[in-house]
């Protein structure tokens, strides 16, 4: 997608505010990855940088679905500052290092999904390390571990989206488990839809999916969750730490939610972090909930303009087979 001319003067005028000291921008560059917002780096006339959200319909890549502006669904889609906000404060609060931010406007009809400016973390994603020097993303991927153990420590007696439960507010459903099998049967639905693989075995991944959650033991304390933490998540900044990114979706729901899309994303390369106490039920449920959205959502990407079209199809078609692994004889 490109900056919009409205879009670009307001960078430009918040730029002067974020980047100080009478610093004139010269460059906007798209950072690649953002789907949801625009992420674009700011470079000032003495080379000063810093990195801008922008949350606006014209930056999102993603077809738009019933539900996506429900807050109270814990697993609608993080949008807008208020969201960023919120999860910002609740992490920095619980010493996880999130980009520092540095100026935020969310009355500019030119952003009317809001703007904020951050730092610019200039180095790898754990991702981009993780494939260069393994062994220099071990003590990173430990430190990782030691965020998420203070993510889980932290706990809430209700589920939702931080800026929803910190407000006051109350998420729909009866439980975690409910809000995720829910939202599992829906991408079970748009799947089959879309490749009569995952159609033929419609009715066994339906029925391995309330089996599970039948079986899942009451909750009623939640943790501290990224919600899509990936390895393409965490930047590693000047000190080797891990620094979250993409934080909207921060939400109070069960650890285990967040484990399993680590080992999805980690485990046949690298040893992800782990957590004591983890339950395997939730793990199992949640391992096929995720496997089926991670078909589901990229064929729906794949609907759009989104650029990386083989990636997303790749993505798509390494989950599909996932979960039918999940339910053969």
């Amino acid at each position: 997608m490109r900056l919009g001319a409205a879009a670009r003067e307001r960078l430009a005028d918040a730029a002067r505010t974020a980047l100080g000291g009478g610093r004139r921008l010269e460059a906007v560059v798209r950072v690649a990855g953002g789907s949801r917002k625009g992420v674009y780096r700011l470079v000032a006339d003495d080379g000063t940088t810093a990195v801008a959200y922008l949350w606006d319909a014209a930056e999102n890549y993603w077809p738009a679905a019933h539900g996506d502006d429900d807050l109270t669904d814990p697993l609608s889609p993080g949008l807008g500052l208020d969201l960023f906000e919120a999860a910002h404060a609740r992490l920095d609060a619980l010493g996880v290092k999130v980009p520092a931010i540095r100026f935020v406007d969310r009355d500019d009809t030119r952003c009317p999904g809001g703007l904020a400016i951050v730092e610019d973390l200039t180095g790898e994603t754990l991702e981009e390390l993780l494939a260069r020097d393994p062994g220099a993303a071990a003590p990173v991927v430990a430190r990782l571990g030691e965020a998420l153990e203070a993510m889980r420590r932290h706990r809430a007696p209700a589920y939702g989206k931080v800026a929803l439960v910190d407000g006051g507010g109350t998420a729909r459903g009866s439980s975690c488990e409910a809000v995720v099998l829910d939202r599992a049967l829906r991408d079970l639905t748009e799947a089959a839809s879309r490749d009569p693989r995952i159609a033929r075995a419609r009715d066994r991944l339906a029925e391995r999916l309330l089996d599970l959650t039948a079986a899942v033991r009451p909750r009623a304390e939640y943790a501290v969750v990224h919600g899509e933490l990936g390895p393409d998540h965490v930047r590693v900044d000047a000190d080797g730490d891990p620094v979250l990114i993409d934080i909207e979706d921060t939400m109070y729901f069960d650890a285990e939610w967040e484990h399993v899309f680590l080992r999805i994303r980690l485990r046949e390369t690298h040893r992800p972090p782990t957590a004591p106490g983890l339950d395997e039920t939730r793990l199992a449920l949640y391992t096929l909930a995720r496997r089926l959205s991670l078909t589901a959502g990229p064929l729906r990407l794949l609907d759009g303009d989104f650029p990386d079209r083989a990636a997303m199809a790749s993505i798509a078609e390494h989950n599909l087979g996932e979960a039918l692994a999940l339910v053969r004889d």
